[in-house]
Parts: structure tokens; sequence; C-alpha cells
């Protein structure tokens, strides 16, 4: 977490929340949660590598270990945090990371609405399942949509160091739930590989601030949503010495369109992505351009009983909705991707078994046409890689 985050923070905790608290220490000792988490999957894919060497072998490399607290000082002050150990094939190495932790501040809250700010590292409410990605029991599988949530970049688009304004308002037509804010981006190695398509001598980082912006409609009973997310952001690449690129500006603009009815026993969600993206000033081996690329998934759950859940999902994604075909654009990969590494046509079934409140058990089986939502870091040579594969993942997880 940046230097300024967490300064932030603890001058929130120390003079708003600590220090006005002493005179009652036991009471808001008492609010004081702590829960935990931690899975394994084992993952086999017919082709390719997807989360670790996992080419007609099981690859163990997808381990979550994590840990989050909240306090409460004064009724109109929370503090919370988590710390995450994520493993991931070659994208996440397991190194402890600060998922969130931050303060929020309530101004006002009533019957008819609600008004706060969050300052620190905050979740970015993108989508449905951005704010709760990291808890493997808030997933409707083992993977989320990759053509949406992209693992390849989960950490640029999981948080931001900054703050956000967050209202609700309750009424007979429903409630409307909004946030607006937005800071810095959290980058690491796979930004790179994901966006310029190789790990270059130098260093790509956040060029200004991340603006995010999220709201919701939630119709009486809370039985259908509507949402509209997004986030803007601008990245720089400063080259080092045996760089082939320039001082580059990478832009892009991330929203997704959100839907999802809940019924007693069963829940069907639909989402739609677009992210314009423009590439400028990397030199003649990565020319300027623009693409818009575009995902969406259907998908439905079915609770066949309270402890057993059965899911089905359909998901196509496209580097350039104008280029379904996948032909390769100009640029430092040109000619060296084959044209279905630009677009995935993904089929998902699973099954989810929660045998007690601690403990859940899911296997999953996809059916892969292209190899979009491939990380190039994993897949090191675009030869090598086949167009149609399958992929099959059980994973069990503990939590308390």
């Amino acid at each position: 977490m940046r230097t300024g985050s967490i300064l932030l923070t603890i001058t929130l905790l120390s003079v708003l929340g600590l220090g006005s608290a002493r005179a009652d220490e036991a009471s808001w000792l008492d609010t004081l949660q702590v829960h935990g988490f931690a899975s394994q999957a084992a993952v086999q894919t017919s082709d390719n590598h997807f989360f670790g060497d996992s080419d007609d072998q099981f690859s163990l490399a997808f381990t979550e270990l994590g840990i989050n607290a909240s306090l409460q000082p004064q009724p109109w002050l929370l503090l919370s945090g988590q710390l995450l150990s994520r493993r991931a094939g070659e994208m996440y190495d397991g190194s402890p990371t600060v998922d969130y932790a931050l303060a929020d501040i309530t101004f006002a809250a009533t019957p008819d609405y609600l008004l706060d700010l969050r300052v620190g590292r905050i979740k970015n409410p993108l989508g449905l399942y951005n704010e709760t990605r990291d808890v493997p029991f808030t997933h409707p599988g083992i993977f989320l949509p990759q053509v949406v949530y992209y693992d390849r970049v989960r950490n640029l688009m999981l948080a931001s160091d900054g703050m956000m304004l967050h209202g609700e308002l309750y009424g007979d037509t429903g409630a409307f739930t909004f946030t607006l804010g937005g800071g810095q981006s959290v980058m690491d190695e796979n930004v790179e590989w994901t966006y310029l398509g190789y790990d270059f001598d130098g260093e790509l980082k956040p060029d200004g601030n991340t603006g995010i912006a999220s709201f919701w409609y939630t119709l009486p009973g809370d039985q259908l949503k509507f949402g509209l997310s997004g986030a803007a952001l601008s990245m720089h690449f400063n080259p080092g010495p045996y760089s082939p690129l320039s001082n580059g500006t990478t832009e892009l603009l991330y929203w997704i369109a959100s839907i999802q009815y809940d019924a007693e026993d069963w829940t069907l969600s639909a989402e739609y992505a677009s992210e314009p993206l423009e590439w400028r000033d990397y030199g003649p081996f990565f020319m300027n351009r623009k693409v818009t690329t575009e995902g969406y998934y259907l998908q439905g759950l079915y609770r066949i009983r309270p402890d057993i859940q059965l899911m089905l999902r359909y998901e196509e994604g496209f580097a350039d909705r104008n280029n379904r075909a996948g032909t390769p654009p100009p640029g430092v990969t040109a000619g060296l991707l084959p044209p279905y590494a630009n677009f995935s046509k993904i089929w998902t079934t699973g099954l989810r078994w929660d045998i007690d409140r601690n403990w859940m058990l899911r296997v999953e089986y996809q059916r892969h046409h292209g190899t979009f939502v491939l990380s190039p870091r994993e897949n090191l040579d675009p030869g090598q890689l086949r167009e149609d594969w399958d992929l099959f993942a059980i994973q069990a997880a503990f939590r308390f």
C-alpha cells in the first residue's frame, strides 16, 4: 500500500477513532471482528497453461490465504482491512499484499438515505463481483468470467489508493446506490505483460489518478438489480536503457453494464464489459493505435438444495470488437500471435457443495474456443497455443 494512504488511514484511526474512544475502550474493542479463509485448487488443461503448468497434468499453483479484520471505534467510523497471499501460476507468487485497508466515515444514516466517505485502499465497485472477488465463497464458480474480470490484471482493477464518496437512497420504488471517487491504481508486472505483450526493460506506472464511478438501482424486494460502473485511467511507460520502446502512454476506459435476477432457488446474471484502449508514442516498434476490447456473459445458478448449487455460463471476449476474427493488429506483436489469441468463447459448468458453514468443495469444467483470456506471461510461446482446449478444476475452501 502506498505511503500516503497508510499515513492517512493511521491518522484517521488515531485522531478520529482511538483518541475519542479511550474513555470506553472495552466498548469499541467489542466491535472487533476477525475472519479468514484459505483455498487450494487443482487445475488441468488439455492444452495451454492456465494458473500454472496445467497442460495434461494437475497444477496446484492456485492457492489463496486471507485474513481480514474490522473495528468500529465510533458509530460513525468503521476501520477494516485485509491481508492476502495469492499464488496463481506465473502471475502471482504468493507474496502477502494489502487487498484493502480503509476508514469508512458515515456522515448521515437514516431510514431514507445513507452517505459515507471511504479513505485508504478501497475496493473498486466494478460489476457484480469485483468487490468480493478475493473470497472464494463469494464466487459463482472457481473462476470468475474471465472476459469481464481479467485475472491477468486482477490487481489493477481490484482496488485504488484514494477516497470514494458512497451514497444510498431508499424509497417505495426501490433503492439507488452510487459511488464516486478514485485514486492511484495498484499495478504490477502483469499489467505490462497484458497491455504491452511483454516485460520490457522499463516500468509501466500510473499516469495520474484513476477515476471510479458506480451506479446501481435495485427494485423492491431485492430480486432485480441493474448496475453501470467504470474506471478511467492512464499509464505511462518509462523505458530502461535496453528497451526498444519509447516513453509511451496507454489510456483506457473500463466499464461494465450489469443485471441480476435473484429468485428463491436460482439466480440469473448477465454483464457486458467494454474497454476502449489507446497506445501513443511508444516508437516505431509499437505503433499508435486504438481498439475497444469487449466481453460479455450469461450465467445461471440453480440451488438444487441449500447446500448444493449448479452453475452454467457462456461467455465471449474479443481483443478488438471490430476485428472478431482476430487478425493480428499492427505493432510489436504483429505476425506473432495466431488469430485465435484475440478471442475467447467459453462454456462453463460447475457444482458447489457447502459441506458445512466452514468448508466448501467445487468442481468445474470449461470448454474453450480461442485463447484471449490466457496470460502471455504463462504462455510465452504463441506458437504453442492451441485454439480449442478443455479445463477441469477442483477446489477446496475453508473460512472462519
